[in-house]
C-alpha cells in the first residue's frame, strides 16, 4: 500500500509544480510536459511486463528493486539542474513505478482467503484512491512554501520505509520460486512490439492534442507503426510458448468482463478526477489548496465505501452485485455535475463529490477482486499486470479525448454565442457580472462602440467562461450516459464463474 501511494501520488503531484520547472529549466509550455509524457510513456510500457519479470526473478526481488530504484529517481528528479535530465530520470521513475500497482495487487489475492480479498483491496485501495486527492493539495502547498524539487524528495523516506517493509513481510510462494528456477526462453521480439508498440501510442494520446492529431504527419506515422507493432505482439504471444503477455487469459468471460468494465470506468474515471481540479481553479478561480479541500469529502465517501463492501463480503455477501450499485451512483454523480455553472456554490460541487465517491468505492475493489478471482495463482501476476495495462490505457485515453472533447465544444459554444451577440445584450449582461478592479464602468451601451476596449474585453471573457462551462456540461451529460450503460452489463459478472479451474502446474 506504501509503495502504491507513493506511485500514484508522483503521477499527480507535479503538476501543480510544472509552471516552476518551466521558469528553473528555462522552457517552453510544450518542452516541460515531457516530463509528464515521460513518465507515463515508461509506466505504460512497464506495467504489462511486471508480471513476466517478476515470474523470471521473483516477485519479492523485483517488487524491492522497483521500491529502491523508484526512491533513487525520485532523488535525481530532484537535484535535475536541467530538462533533459529532468526526462530522463522521470523515465527511470515511471519504469520503476509501474510494478507497484500489479505486484501489490497480486500479493493481496495470494495472501488473504477468497471471503476477505475484498477487504484487503478496499484497504489497499485506499491509498490508491486518497493520493489523486492528495497530489495538488499536497503540492501546491510545497511549492509555495518550500520548493518543487521537495515534491521529489519527500518520496524519499516513504519510499525507505516500503522496501523495509517489502525485504521484512513479502515472500515468494512456492510455485514462484519454483518457476524461477527452471528459468525458459526470453522472448525478445515480443518485448521489442510492446515496447514499440505502447510506447508509440502514450506519446500519441499524451501529445496529439498539441499537434492536432492526425492533421499532423508525425502522429499518423507513429499510430500507424504503433497499431502494427500491437498486432505483431498479440499473433506473437498467442504463438510463442512463454510469452511475456499472457493473452490466453482473456479466454475466462469474468476476467474479459471485468477488463471490459474497468476500462471504461477508467475512462470516465480518470477524466473526472482531472476535470474538477481543472474547473475549479480555472474557472471558479480557487487555488489548489481549496480545490484539493473541495474534494477531500469525496475521498472520503470513497474510503467509507471500500470499507463497507470489503466488510459485506467477510460476511458472505456476493459484492458483485454492488458493482451496477456503484455505476448507477456514478451515473448520478455525472449528471448532477452537468448542472454546474460559473456563479454555483462550493457545496454543489462536495455534493457531486460525495455521490461519485460512494460509486467509486463500490466498484474499484469488488471488480479488482472479482477479475483475479477466477485466476490460477501461477497466471496471477500475469493477470494483475494485463488488468493495470488495460486500466492505464482506459485513463490515457479518457484524459485525451476528453480533453480534446472539451476544446472541440468549447469553441463549437462560443462560435454559438457570439452569433448571437449584440451590443445591446453585451451591455446588459455586463451589468450583472461581477466588477473587475481597475474596469471602467460601463454606464451606457454606445460606450462599447466608442472604443471602450475594456469593457469589449470583459464581454469576451465572460462569452469564453460560458462556453467552456457549457463544454463541461456536454462531458459531464456524455459521462453519466456512459454510465448508465454499464449498470446492466456490470450484472453479467453474475453469470460468470468466479473460482479459478483446476491448475495443472504445482
Amino acid at each position: 500500500m506504501v509503495g502504491t501511494t507513493l506511485e500514484v501520488l508522483d503521477t499527480s503531484i507535479v503538476y501543480v509544480s510544472l509552471p516552476h520547472m518551466r521558469g528553473s529549466f528555462s522552457a517552453s509550455v510544450d518542452e516541460v510536459t515531457w516530463i509528464v509524457t515521460s513518465y507515463f510513456v515508461a509506466n505504460g510500457v512497464m506495467i504489462p511486463l511486471t508480471g513476466w519479470i517478476a515470474s523470471r526473478f521473483g516477485r519479492k526481488r523485483y517488487f524491492l528493486a522497483s521500491v529502491t530504484m523508484f526512491v533513487l529517481a525520485s532523488a535525481l528528479c530532484g537535484a535535475a539542474q536541467s530538462l533533459t535530465q529532468m526526462v530522463i530520470f522521470r523515465l527511470l521513475q515511471g519504469a520503476a513505478g509501474a510494478a507497484m500497482i500489479p505486484c501489490s495487487q497480486a500479493i493481496l489475492m495470494e495472501t488473504f482467503p477468497a471471503e476477505e480479498r475484498a477487504l484487503a483491496m478496499a484497504t489497499w485501495g485506499v491509498g490508491l484512491m486518497v493520493a489523486p486527492i492528495m497530489g495538488p493539495t499536497l503540492g501546491g502547498w510545497i511549492t509555495d512554501n518550500w520548493s518543487w524539487r521537495w515534491n521529489f524528495y519527500i518520496n524519499i523516506p516513504s519510499g525507505l520505509i516500503a522496501a523495509a517493509m517489502v525485504y521484512s513481510f513479502v515472500h515468494d510462494p512456492a510455485y514462484m520460486r519454483l518457476s524461477r528456477k527452471t528459468g525458459g526462453r526470453i522472448d525478445y521480439l515480443g518485448i521489442a512490439y510492446l515496447v514499440l508498440g505502447l510506447g508509440l501510442w502514450q506519446i500519441v494520446l499524451d501529445r496529439g492534442e498539441r499537434a492536432d492529431w492526425f492533421h499532423s504527419s508525425w502522429v499518423v506515422y507513429a499510430a500507424v507503426i504503433a497499431s502494427l507493432c500491437l498486432l505483431l505482439l498479440v499473433f506473437r504471444e498467442l504463438r510463442f510458448p512463454e510469452p511475456v503477455i499472457e493473452l490466453r487469459t482473456l479466454k475466462k468471460p469474468a476476467f474479459t468482463l471485468a477488463l471490459v468494465l474497468i476500462i471504461t470506468m477508467s475512462f470516465a474515471g480518470y477524466s473526472s478526477w482531472l476535470l474538477g481540479p481543472l474547473f475549479l481553479q480555472e474557472f471558479m478561480g480557487y487555488t489548489a489548496w481549496r480545490a484539493g479541500l473541495l474534494m477531500t469529502p469525496g475521498g472520503l465517501a470513497t474510503m467509507a465505501s471500500m470499507m463497507m463492501v470489503g466488510q459485506l463480503e467477510r460476511y458472505g455477501y456476493d459484492t458483485r452485485r454492488l458493482i451496477g450499485i456503484g455505476f448507477a451512483f456514478l451515473a448520478c454523480a455525472f449528471w448532477m455535475m452537468s448542472g454546474w455553472n460559473l456563479q454555483m456554490d462550493p457545496w454543489a460541487f462536495v455534493r457531486a463529490g460525495l455521490v461519485a465517491g460512494i460509486g467509486y468505492g463500490m466498484i474499484f475493489p469488488t471488480l479488482s477482486a472479482a477479475s483475479l478471482s477466477c485466476i490460477e495463482p501461477e497466471r496471477m501476476g500475469y493477470a494483475a499486470s494485463l488488468y493495470n495495462m488495460m486500466r492505464n490505457t482506459g485513463a490515457a485515453a479518457g484524459v485525451s479525448i476528453l480533453t480534446t472533447f472539451l476544446l472541440r465544444h468549447e469553441q463549437i459554444h462560443q462560435a454559438h454565442l457570439t452569433e448571437h451577440f449584440s451590443v445591446f445584450n453585451a451591455w446588459a449582461i455586463s451589468q450583472q457580472a461581477p466588477r473587475v478592479p481597475g474596469m471602467m464602468s460601463l454606464e451606457h451601451p454606445v460606450q462599447l462602440l466608442s472604443g471602450h476596449s475594456q469593457g469589449l474585453g470583459m464581454i469576451y471573457q465572460m462569452a469564453q467562461g460560458q462556453a467552456a462551462m457549457l463544454s463541461f456540461n456536454d462531458i459531464y451529460r456524455l459521462l453519466s450516459t456512459l454510465a448508465l450503460i454499464l449498470i446492466p452489463a456490470s450484472f453479467l459478472l453474475l453469470l460468470t464463474k468466479s473460482t479459478p479451474t483446476p491448475s495443472s502446474v504445482h
